[in-house]
């Protein structure tokens, strides 16, 4: 018997809670508000069911005291951060052609060196007796192409000796150049200028062909390797600029500039491989330092900043309050790239206009408001 009691019951307070919640959150209502609405008693004049509304109210509601800033009009700049490596802009491991004997070492390691700068020379005796060899000879030969066409011209002397003649001459300067040739391959020179490293040998040393001997980096100007999302392909160029810091140097920053895109994009990473170049003048980077890059892929000179804080979300949509003749406007915005507690408008405001960053949830569209900025610390 007691079960039609109790459904009334609910449904009596289904109703209540119905009618509470039309009252204080639809028209931003109060306690006291309810009271008159139930008695028939009007509302205080400038009471607090007026200034919860933000609306005006019968008897005139105070305007409610805001925090607003005017929004800054400044240069922005849409980035992609990647990570990478520091590579030389030259790099070769001097290695010898032929087999030899060290003879001189003419370096020291970690030594600057210069195009042309003898490093190494390996026991040059036997090639140097070739040569003289093969010089002797072709002065013989000389010789006889000379007599062999003096025999020709007076008749008598076959052709042929003056043409075998000629042949064994040719031979003979090409064995000179050859020697020559093999004399020079017994000196080894820096093929560019560079940072020398460690060397792997030591004088007395027998070399085969190819060893390693020391290696060589130009590192003046170096190259960085890094890699963006393909999604980013369409954005980047050739000569965008970018920042790198490396753990080495923490705290400073390197500009470089992009100054070519590997036309492949890499299958397993679905990544675009970009090369860079970083000036380093004074040496203090090095190649295989692991670097932390950002792109500057486009600057916006004239963006519309605001404060993060101003942003209200509803929901998926951001907005803004703006204030216009001493009310709040609710404004849809549309969002940009954020950066030191600000982040840029792309639609919605426009230089000039001022918005609220505090005190946004006092209040709705249309709502009498007053500037109220807290003042700065100290004043």
């Amino acid at each position: 018997m007691r079960t039609p009691s109790r459904v009334v019951a609910l449904f009596v307070l289904a109703a209540l809670g119905g009618g509470a919640y039309w009252h204080f959150v639809t028209r931003g209502g109060t306690v006291a508000g309810l009271v008159a609405l139930v008695t028939g008693a009007a509302p205080a004049p400038g009471g607090a069911s007026a200034a919860k509304s933000g609306g005006p109210a019968p008897g005139g509601a105070p305007p409610m005291p805001v925090e607003a800033v005017p929004v800054r009009i400044g240069s922005v700049a849409r980035t992609v951060t990647a990570v990478g490596s520091l590579l030389s802009n030259e790099s070769v491991v001097i290695r010898p052609e032929i087999a030899g004997r060290v003879s001189e070492i003419a370096f020291q390691e970690g030594q600057k060196v210069t195009k042309g700068t003898v490093l190494v020379r390996l026991d040059d005796s036997i090639a140097r007796a070739t040569l003289a060899q093969a010089q002797a000879s072709i002065a013989f030969s000389r010789a006889e192409l000379s007599r062999a066409d003096q025999l020709v011209r007076q008749n008598t002397g076959p052709l042929r000796n003056r043409e075998q003649a000629a042949a064994k001459l040719q031979a003979d300067e090409a064995a000179v150049q050859l020697a020559r040739a093999h004399l020079d391959k017994q000196v080894l020179t820096a093929p560019f200028d560079g940072v020398l490293g460690l060397r792997k040998v030591s004088v007395g040393d027998y070399m085969q062909a190819g060893r390693d001997i020391v290696n060589i980096e130009a590192i003046d100007t170096l190259k960085l390797d890094f890699r963006v999302p393909e999604m980013f392909l369409s954005a980047v160029k050739v000569g965008q600029t970018l920042k790198v810091s490396v753990d080495a140097f923490a705290g400073r920053g390197f500009d470089g500039q992009v100054y070519a895109i590997d036309p492949l994009v890499d299958v397993n990473g679905r990544a675009v491989v970009v090369r860079a170049r970083i000036a380093n003048p004074d040496g203090s980077l090095r190649p295989g330092l692991f670097a932390r890059v950002a792109l500057t892929l486009t600057v916006v000179p004239d963006a519309v900043l605001i404060p993060e804080q101003a942003v209200v979300a509803f929901g998926k949509e951001q907005f803004v309050f703006k204030v216009a003749e001493g009310k709040a406007v609710q404004t849809r915005v549309g969002l940009g790239e954020r950066r030191n507690a600000e982040v840029e408008i792309t639609q919605g405001l426009k230089p000039g206009d001022v918005v609220v960053t505090a005190g946004q949830i006092k209040i709705r569209d249309g709502a009498p408001v007053v500037v109220v900025n807290a003042k700065p610390a100290g004043s």
